[in-house]
């Protein structure tokens, strides 16, 4: 028997820069918040940053969602946060660990965090950077800390003890939620809901699939026969001469 989604305390927020995408997102309640960045902004071909932003909360203002600032220079960051941060209570700044030259955007949470502006600190992928981000962050100031499980993965390194002792040094902080977040697969899901992970963020890739939660692998068995099968008659092979 597969896991059942409805037992699933993680958080499930959509990450796209489709703004229909996004208000149908939005609109489901199983989706509780919504992220983007410039990459998916580019490939969605969009040309200018704010007007997109403002499009997409003037329809969706009632979950939260998060917009990246993309200067390179640390004092400009912090300038870009607060204006990014005056389109919306719903809106979380982004802030990257570092800048494209390595130097860390700490003080840039920091005073942003003591403006009383909600963050969401993003690119992250080990336990020392988030215990550098926890050290900065206002306990009393809603914040997300969003670790690159997927990323981790990639480099043939099990994320899993990673988010685990990321989601401890975090404990005391009652307003920061830990995301796991660039996912590869729906397994996932289950893997961050197992260890107490509070987010996961998805793309439309991953949440496609969430019709085959708990689907029934003897069925999906079959359906992936009949479809070989039938991509075969389609095709029009034959193996007689």
């Amino acid at each position: 028997m597969g896991p059942n989604r409805d037992s699933l305390k993680i958080k499930l927020f959509a990450d796209g820069a489709d703004l229909p995408g996004m208000i149908e997102m939005a609109s489901k309640p199983y989706i509780s918040g919504l992220t983007t960045n410039p990459t998916l902004m580019k490939k969605a071909g969009i040309t200018n940053y704010v007007e997109f932003a403002k499009k997409v909360l003037i329809e969706i203002q009632d979950k939260p969602i998060s917009f990246e600032v993309f200067s390179d220079d640390i004092e400009e960051m912090k300038t870009q946060g607060e204006r990014i941060a005056s389109w919306g209570e719903n809106v979380f700044v982004k802030i990257p660990i570092t800048n494209t030259i390595g130097q860390s955007t700490i003080p840039v949470i920091a005073h942003l965090t003591g403006l009383g502006i909600k963050v969401n600190v993003t690119a992250l992928m080990t336990v020392e950077q988030v215990v550098s981000v926890v050290g900065a962050l206002n306990p009393s100031v809603d914040s997300n800390v969003s670790v690159f499980a997927g990323r981790i993965a990639d480099t043939g390194i099990d994320p899993l003890p990673i988010m685990s002792s990321c989601l401890k040094e975090m404990e005391f902080l009652s307003r920061a939620e830990l995301i796991w977040a660039s996912p590869r697969e729906l397994l996932n899901l289950v893997q961050a809901d197992s260890i107490g992970c509070h987010i996961i963020t998805a793309t439309n890739d991953i949440l496609k699939k969430l019709s085959l939660f708990g689907y029934d692998l003897n069925t999906y068995s079959l359906d992936t026969v009949k479809m070989f099968h039938e991509d075969a008659i389609n095709a029009g092979y034959s193996i007689d001469s």
